[in-house]
């Protein structure tokens, strides 16, 4: 496929109004059928009970998804980038997991109920820890075959520590907060849960986005890319220390989500070309627009007990990734 910078803005422009549209309508849906006048003067003004559900219930959780999105599509794109390679994705390669067994231990230690930033940090920094640990062990090196072993090995160990938390729980009400973390959703989250993960969301999609120019230098091999004086120790600080804070802020709001950062690449380059410096912000827009698609799924699935988002993602990511992996050429190297 070839590459159309020109096509870039409106790509994104596109994307941009794509992803308010899904938030606007997802204000919309609900188990209380509001009309669509009172839906917009809730959004603006007032202070009844449609203004109080379309704020601080609605939006809330319609930006949490959508955010949480838009982190682990940025996140995908640029390990895609780093690793060059397309399988590359924060949840297959156990970066996701990570971060859910930092936020269950802060939670299974009552670290949360100490300190508000408890959650978020500690999924951040075992993000940031798995991420290191890929790299340490070769991932822009190894085989696709070997990549994807290594992350199935990472996600299986933090997945047996998480089981460990859930089974070691003191009490129903202590296992439920795991499981949802687990499990992945957004249900109740508030406008303060959203405030707390912005600012790590926005440092973390700068410094993927401050690696643009390492990550597009890096198509022509590490060793091009050099001499033509690209900084990529630089750039492969910036990217793996933006995808854990990218991971971190995604988990600290919705939990742990799969798949959504290895397609939202893929389907990017559909539109944006295969330069990994252009598709970045594309895959953050469409990576929020699935997870926002996905919540808005599940709210009209006629089920008694709604589906949790994080197996509303796997249902619909998994597909992709067979997709993405049974395609793709680097599966023979």
């Amino acid at each position: 496929m070839k590459d159309h910078p020109q096509n870039a803005p409106r790509v994104v422009f596109i994307l941009a109004l794509a992803s308010v549209s899904i938030v606007l309508l997802s204000l919309f849906i609900g188990p209380v059928s509001i009309p669509a006048a009172k839906v917009v003067s809730g959004l603006i003004a007032g202070d009844d009970a449609i203004a109080v559900i379309i704020r601080e219930i609605r939006l809330p959780r319609a930006l949490a998804a959508w955010l949480a999105g838009a982190c682990l599509g940025a996140a995908g794109a640029g390990l895609q980038g780093l690793l060059r390679n397309p399988l590359a994705d924060p949840g297959v390669l156990g970066v996701s997991a990570a971060a859910a067994l930092g936020a269950i231990m802060a939670i299974y230690f009552n670290l949360a109920a100490l300190a508000f930033w408890a959650t978020p940090i500690a999924a951040i920094l075992f993000a940031l820890a798995a991420t290191v640990l890929l790299y340490a062990l070769g991932a822009g090196r190894v085989s696709t075959a070997r990549l994807i072993l290594i992350g199935v090995g990472l996600s299986s160990f933090c997945g047996a520590l998480i089981s460990l938390a859930m089974n070691l729980a003191p009490n129903p009400f202590a296992l439920s907060d795991l499981v949802n973390w687990l499990f992945g959703t957004v249900a109740n989250r508030s406008i303060d849960d959203l405030a707390l993960a912005a600012p790590f969301a926005g440092l973390g999609l700068a410094l993927v986005l401050l690696s643009a120019p390492g990550l597009a230098a890096l198509t022509l091999g590490e060793e091009t890319a050099a001499s033509l004086g690209a900084n990529l120790a630089r750039a492969r600080a910036f990217v793996v220390i933006g995808a854990a804070l990218l991971v971190g802020a995604s988990v600290s709001v919705a939990g742990a989500i799969g798949f959504v950062g290895i397609v939202a690449p893929h389907l990017a380059r559909a539109f944006a070309g295969q330069n990994p410096a252009r598709i970045l912000i594309p895959s953050a827009l469409l990576g929020g627009i699935m997870l926002a698609g996905a919540d808005i799924f599940i709210r009209i699935l006629p089920f008694d007990q709604e589906l949790k988002l994080g197996v509303a993602a796997a249902l619909i990511g998994a597909p992709g990734f067979i997709w993405v992996a049974a395609t793709s050429r680097r599966m023979t190297s």
